[in-house]
């Protein structure tokens, strides 16, 4: 592990000019703190906290934090498996909140004692994620995935897996299919709109947009969901949910509002663990090992930190699959979906009256 003062005969500075870019000072050049930043990243150079070298690794936000979710929960479970085994550290940080005005990504995770980073991506942070890789710091992605060959990814591949779900949808006999997507765009939502759309093509099925929902990835985004099908005139026989707290949501509401899943409503949702058993029925789901990607981000950092020359970055693709459970059957009377709601408010109001 290269020290300061190799860094700084490297690039022909003197130590303190090193220290002082390491340390995010304002006071330097910004062609000298490029040079001594790449000549670190190459190093592999480690900042010291206090006089003890670091073992922290960190978990990343490039975009709005979603810490809550079954995707990222499962990720720093993978993640933690391989941290505890190599004896290292995790921190979560938020890029755009920890790092300083005048400093890069690198300063900040110097700064912080941070050696790599998994970075938790967007639709809308691709260029930190591009930013961040093209200082050279150690850093995969999960959550999105990138043409630009300097960025290293985890991406499971949802768009196959998609279509089969559709299709599965279509010869039950559904017709009226709708689809809910995550609120926030991600490369995994698309792919999954994607496989949807490609089915719906494939088998001559027009689609009608007023059954294109999206939702934001919390229960109440499945209950807001429910309630919007319940209230349709021509209310869609099939729905496919392509995040899993959205998906329970979808099925808590449907339970309150008397919609019965699946004689009214068809539901199909996507499973990052196993969210599909706490459901009744069991939910016919596009499923994942988001653990797997966890574990799957590690090692590709890993290789990234012990590698000495630059070569291809590394980068993985998993997969996912469909699974048919309880939650799926051929279209009933969707009016019933209408009818449903009515009584049940009845009988809400009755119950209130007799309290």
């Amino acid at each position: 592990m290269s020290s300061v003062r190799e860094i700084a005969r490297v690039v022909g500075v003197s130590p303190a000019t090193v220290s002082r870019v390491i340390n995010s000072d304002p006071r330097v050049a910004e062609t000298v703190r490029r040079r001594v930043l790449e000549a670190a990243n190459k190093a592999r150079y480690v900042a010291s906290v206090g006089r003890r070298p670091t073992t922290n690794i960190a978990f990343v936000y490039t975009s709005q934090p979603s810490l809550g979710s079954t995707y990222d929960t499962a990720i720093l479970q993978g993640l933690s498996d391989g941290i505890e085994l190599m004896g290292l550290d995790l921190v979560i940080l938020n890029a755009g909140r920890n790092r300083l005005d005048h400093e890069t990504y690198t300063q900040m995770f110097m700064r912080r004692g941070v050696r790599g980073a998994v970075l938790r991506a967007t639709a809308d942070s691709h260029l930190i994620c591009e930013q961040i890789a093209s200082e050279g710091f150690p850093s995969v992605v999960v959550g999105e995935r990138f043409a630009n060959p300097r960025v290293s990814f985890v991406h499971a591949e949802s768009r196959p897996a998609s279509r089969t779900a559709a299709e599965h949808l279509i010869d039950l006999g559904h017709r009226r299919i709708a689809i809910c997507v995550n609120g926030i765009p991600d490369s995994d939502h698309a792919d999954r709109l994607a496989g949807f759309r490609d089915a719906m093509k494939a088998r001559d099925i027009e689609f009608d947009d007023r059954y294109a929902f999206q939702a934001w990835a919390r229960r109440d985004g499945g209950t807001q969901l429910i309630r919007q099908i319940a209230a349709m005139s021509r209310p869609p026989t099939a729905v496919f949910i392509t995040d899993p707290i959205t998906a329970v949501g979808a099925f808590n509401e449907a339970r309150e509002l008397g919609v019965r899943v699946p004689e009214d409503l068809s539901i199909i949702g996507f499973d990052d663990g196993e969210m599909r058993y706490i459901v009744h029925p069991a939910m016919t789901a596009v499923c994942q090992d988001a653990v797997a990607i966890g574990r799957a981000a590690f090692e590709v950092l890993h290789e990234l930190l012990d590698r000495k020359s630059a070569t291809a970055v590394p980068r993985k693709v998993l997969r996912t699959w469909f699974e048919v459970h309880g939650s799926t059957a051929p279209p009933g009377q969707s009016a019933t979906i209408k009818g449903s709601r009515q009584t049940t408010g009845q009988s809400r109001r009755k119950s209130t009256q007799k309290e």
